[in-house]
């Protein structure tokens, strides 16, 4: 097993007065939870230039970021900036005109946790994982993608986060994870009950890491969102994500695109959705999925009456005509559920028009025959009269109307029009909008 590379020293001739360009206008910012209110007394004047020591002792931080802040110069070999420790826990910090140099903004990115593609290796997972194992912080968005970290390095980070519940938000994305990481990350999973967002795309779990993660997954309670795309899971993990789905009432998206999944995985698969009660979307694109793999998949969802599915993505798979007959009767059960594929092989012309046709015209002419405005069409469909309404109830109402009949392809084409990307739809856009 080879070692994490710890971090590379930076080369002589990278000074660190080296001023940012005046044209610079690039800000720095953490994402943090707001800390308790703490009074501070602003000097007077704030020094433009790199501070030569730290000033301010006194001084009270409720999130441990000075902490960290302190061991990254330490680690990349920089005099600590005063200015940014003392207004570290505003929501905004301007940094320009400090002098910073690639140095010193690593280490200001170490302190603000969002540090992917620096290479960190083993010193840097090392740094991280004890201030975290040591404070409690307020910090609860680690963005740790592309950073050189493997077996070790995923040991002292699960280590920190099971103890240490603040953290909701984890990316460790594109970077060299294997078996051991992953038996690491599902001792971790069984356990800790504030992780709610982990990425984990881009590694190489093969069968006994992924079947460890999905073991610790089972009884986790918090994790809602899970991206283990362009791994290398294949169908024997399939059963193990089968299991996860059948006892898991937590987990709301899954991604395993990119896993070479076939029809096999995808019928264990399905056995955990005929009975999950809380996934939403699960995208499997890039899987050598067919059309016998994704019949098996919608009859699952079918068959299950509690199935709270909203989105299946198997958008490289070429169905049939008699595909979309039986996912017309899945549509019927479910008309929340929206699966997204490659194309109909086949499709007569006729049907191909009807499915293209411009939902928004339909609904124009709708209006036209019957002296109303398309806003007044939209707001009759919703209960309350307003003119907004969350996507998927404006999702269902749209299919199970049968003023203006709209397949499903045509109600997401409403959608995309309508949506406020904050989980709502809203008619007032209509006032300006041509069909």
């Amino acid at each position: 097993m080879d070692n994490d590379k710890p971090l590379q020293p930076e080369t002589e001739d990278e000074t660190e007065t080296e001023p940012v360009p005046q044209s610079s206008d690039k800000m720095l910012y953490c994402e943090a939870e707001p800390p308790p209110t703490v009074e501070k007394v602003k000097p007077a004047r704030e020094n433009s230039e790199t501070d030569l020591e730290i000033e301010d002792d006194e001084k009270s931080f409720t999130t441990g970021q000075k902490e960290l802040y302190l061991e990254a110069c330490k680690l990349v070999g920089v005099v600590p900036v005063s200015y940014f420790i003392r207004n570290m826990e505003e929501s905004y910090v301007n940094l320009n005109h400090h002098g910073l140099g690639p140095r010193g903004t690593k280490a200001i990115a170490i302190a603000l946790v969002n540090i992917s593609n620096n290479h960190l290796g083993l010193e840097g997972a090392r740094i991280i994982s004890d201030f975290f194992e040591r404070n409690s912080s307020s910090i609860w968005s680690l963005e740790l993608s592309g950073n050189d970290f493997k077996e070790e390095s995923a040991a002292l980070l699960c280590q920190a986060l099971s103890t240490n519940y603040r953290i909701k938000k984890l990316d460790l994305s594109h970077n060299q994870f294997s078996d051991v990481a992953g038996e690491h990350l599902g001792q971790m999973l069984a356990i800790n009950v504030g992780l709610t967002s982990l990425d984990l795309s881009w590694n190489n779990f093969h069968t006994r890491g992924a079947v460890a993660l999905c073991n610790g997954l089972r009884g986790n309670v918090t994790l809602t969102k899970l991206d283990l795309s362009m791994n290398g899971l294949g169908n024997e993990v399939a059963l193990a994500l089968g299991e996860v789905l059948r006892l898991n009432s937590c987990l709301v998206y899954l991604d395993i695109g990119g896993n070479d999944i076939g029809n096999e995985g995808a019928s264990k698969i399905s056995k955990g959705l005929e009975s999950n009660e809380s996934l939403r979307v699960l995208k499997l694109f890039l899987n050598p999925i067919n059309m016998d793999g994704a019949i098996l998949l919608i009859l699952a969802i079918k068959r299950n009456p509690k199935s709270r599915m909203e989105e299946l993505d198997i958008s490289n798979v070429l169905v049939s005509e008699q595909f979309m007959k039986t996912l017309d009767g899945v549509y019927a059960v479910h008309p929340q559920l929206d699966v997204v594929f490659k194309a109909v092989q086949g499709l007569s012309a006729k049907k191909t028009i009807f499915l293209l046709t411009n939902p928004m015209k339909l609904i124009q002419s709708y209006a036209d025959q019957h002296k109303i405005t398309v806003v007044d069409f939209f707001k009759s469909l919703n209960p309350t009269g307003t003119m907004k309404m969350s996507v998927d109830k404006f999702q269902k109402v749209m299919i199970e109307q049968n003023k203006v009949p709209l397949n499903q392809y045509q109600v997401r084409e409403v959608i995309k029009k309508l949506d406020e990307k904050t989980g709502m739809v809203n008619f007032s856009f209509l006032n300006t909008m041509k069909p």
